[in-house]
């Protein structure tokens, strides 16, 4: 029932709109990305160095055979006066078959250096990309790694990947195989068109007269797979983030049978992405084609040129007009093609077959340099976007005493307009409390959806807090301000003495160990697990805060025992040993500031009894701060916070609120009478901290 809506009512829905910095296209050349991207080639000049050098003298030896051939049928297979002949024919042997020979071995010879050069200039870009692309995949990483939460929440997972997969291995490629390819082709043309005219330059005019139209269809081909490209980089994006939505949420997509509709949504942007390459792949075939047709066009003009002033030519001469007479004619032809040897027709069409292969490469490299610049210009708009929350420059450290207190706190997650943040400061009463609420639901202001609305309270050092309140309340919300996830708009929240402005970062977020309602694991071992990179952590101390939350029995069961591997996301866990986990992972940081959010409502009764005996011994000696639903977790709390629509009603304790029959005692009503009665509260075990 839940999978009835038809492929047609899907047909109709208009596809989401790419994200901005996936249509982003980019131009064939920048000059500012460019200098940007040649700063990742400093740390490998010298290997840069050595690949240009060789690709400059291999552009020279790959044109060098061609020359050889035709000094080898103008001096041996020919007639061709000595005067006539290149320098080189004049310091060969004059025994034909010892002169072939040496020109044989002269060709030889720059077939090696060709392939060795081409070795060296392969190699030492191959190693140079590989290097470059490890260092912006690290930048990229250690980048992201400073972004605060709010930049993932505009930010889907899968455009990130992309920026870090998809778009490095398209700089990988310019580097690789683009800019000093475009050197080498570069280097090319420039001998062959100057060996050319300098053997007969009417010849040469007439072999690059069809470049224009060369040129012109280029264009055309460039624009056309420039729409196509731009199209495919959009649509992979979107398949990226697409598949890791999915995947993660596969479970979901089973449960409530969404597999077609899944399916359907997919094959759309799979769709799209077909098209793209479809459209880039039709241009290919009919570019190269016309390209090659043009490149034989011109071969053929040379052999009819050529072949004519070879055929009527009674005198050599390098002039660039001459007369000559058709035998059975008494009439004086004139030509302005100038003389020219079969040793140079042969050498021209030769020429002329390389010619092309050049710009046909410079085509494809024009394209790869394009998807360079558009890669490079995503990659440099994800580095260029500054972490909105960072230490300060000169950090105060905290008294570490573990006391929590807001004062006079608004946040809200909505991204503020100028307006907004203009009103905001000419309130210009950060530690001042007396202001109204009003002030803040006036003018501009109006518009905020406010989630926390002038919240004050104390927690004061080793004391056990409990924030409870419905959903959306602002119970998580609280938690995330204290390790500064996210930064308030008015009011200040001081940790340990100190505004959470004013300190570093690192110290700051030290001090808490978090478990979260929904734990996470990541690929590895328990014992990664539980240290987390946190190499002080020894291994006695890492099985202590395992046994401590009664999970060290079932991790020695395992045949891997702390170093039993775990899946992703610890797939072959349960929800209660995942949890567990992360009480160990908490516990074993000797965190000053313990937060639980709701860390017990998704485990079994077994697991939660444990995790309960285990939380006399956890909140000893600091601060702890407990969301959660349940009265055996939250009811003999030192003091109990309740949140209602951002404000915060009421603060005492479980005995303080219910005599005040407020809002607490409401929610007792509703929800925990019930369960008081059935367990008993002298059943349920003290989370005063032990005198032992």
């Amino acid at each position: 029932m839940a999978d009835q809506q038809t492929s047609e009512d899907v047909a109709k829905e208009p596809a989401k709109k790419p994200a901005q910095d996936d249509e982003i296209s980019g131009k064939a050349y920048d000059g500012r990305i460019m200098r940007r991207l040649l700063t990742y080639l400093r740390p490998y000049r010298l290997q840069v160095i050595l690949s240009a050098i060789a690709i400059l003298i291999k552009a020279a030896t790959d044109v060098m055979g061609p020359y050889l051939v035709k000094v080898a049928v103008d001096t041996y297979m020919t007639s061709t006066p000595p005067a006539e002949l290149s320098w080189l024919s004049h310091r060969l042997s004059p025994a034909p078959m010892t002169g072939i020979t040496q020109l044989a071995s002269l060709y030889f010879g720059a077939l090696l250096t060709s392939f060795g050069l081409e070795f060296v200039q392969t190699y030492l870009m191959q190693w140079t990309g590989q290097k470059i692309m490890f260092d912006m995949r690290s930048q990229i990483f250690r980048h992201l790694q400073r972004m605060s939460p709010s930049f993932f929440d505009r930010n889907p997972v899968g455009r990130l990947v992309t920026r870090v997969t998809s778009d490095v291995d398209a700089l990988n490629e310019m580097f690789t195989s683009g800019v000093l390819a475009i050197f080498e082709d570069v280097f090319v043309l420039a001998f062959i068109v100057i060996i050319m005219m300098r053997m007969s330059w009417p010849l040469a005019l007439l072999t690059i007269s069809v470049i224009p139209a060369i040129l012109y269809v280029t264009r055309i081909f460039r624009r056309h797979v420039r729409d196509s490209y731009r199209r495919q980089r959009s649509a992979t994006a979107r398949i990226n983030s697409f598949t890791q939505e999915y995947v993660s949420g596969m479970a979901i997509v089973q449960l409530f049978n969404r597999e077609r509709r899944a399916f359907q949504d997919f094959s759309q942007v799979n769709a799209e992405n077909k098209k793209a390459w479809t459209d880039a792949i039709f241009a290919y075939a009919l570019y190269y084609p016309i390209v090659e047709f043009l490149s034989s066009t011109a071969i053929a003009l040379v052999i009819w040129r050529g072949g004519i002033s070879i055929l009527h030519t009674e005198s050599f001469s390098w002039l660039t007009q001459y007369t000559y007479l058709v035998p059975g004619s008494s009439a004086v032809h004139t030509s302005l093609f100038g003389t020219v040897t079969i040793g140079v027709l042969i050498a021209f069409i030769q020429y002329a077959q390389r010619f092309f292969r050049p710009i046909q490469d410079l085509s494809e490299k024009y394209n790869i340099l394009q998807a360079a610049m558009a890669a490079a210009e995503r990659v440099f708009k994800l580095l260029d976007t500054q972490p909105e929350i960072v230490s300060p420059a000169n950090p105060t450290p905290g008294n570490n005493s573990g006391r929590v207190e807001f004062r006079n706190v608004w946040f809200t997650y909505q991204k503020l307009s100028s307006e907004q943040e203009t009103a905001l400061r000419d309130l210009s009463f950060r530690n001042d409390e007396t202001i109204e609420e009003s002030a803040f639901e006036s003018g501009p202001l109006t518009d905020i959806e406010w989630i926390l609305r002038g919240v004050s309270f104390i927690i004061e050092p080793d004391e056990t807090a409990a924030i409870v309140g419905h959903t959306g309340a602002g119970k998580t919300t609280i938690t995330s301000l204290m390790m500064r996830f996210y930064d308030i708009q008015h009011g200040t929240i001081l940790v340990d003495g100190v505004d959470v402005r004013d300190q570093d970062l690192t110290a700051l977020r030290r001090r808490f160990g978090v478990v979260l309602q929904d734990p996470f694991l990541f690929s590895g071992t328990i014992a990664d697990n539980v240290r987390l990179g946190s190499s002080w952590i020894t291994d006695e101390a890492l099985e202590k805060a395992c046994d401590e939350v009664n999970i060290g029995d079932f991790i020695r069961t395992l045949p891997g025992k702390f170093k039993e591997p775990v899946q992703e996301r610890g797939a072959t866990l349960s929800t209660g040993q995942k949890q567990l986990i992360s009480f160990a992972r908490a516990l074993a940081h000797a965190p000053r500031i313990l937060v639980l959010d709701e860390a017990t409502s998704s485990v079994d009764t077994d697991t939660e009894l444990r995790v309960r005996l285990a939380l006399t011994r956890m909140i000893t000696g600091r601060t702890s701060i407990l969301i959660a639903h349940r009265l055996s977790t939250i009811q003999r709390a030192d003091t109990i916070l309740v949140m209602h629509k951002g404000h915060l009603r009421e603060h005492g304790t479980h005995q303080q609120l219910l005599a005040q029959r407020g809002l607490y005692w409401k929610l007792y009503q509703l929800q925990y009478k019930d369960q008081e009665l059935d367990s008993g509260t002298d059943s349920t075990p003290s989370l005063e901290p032990s005198t032992a």
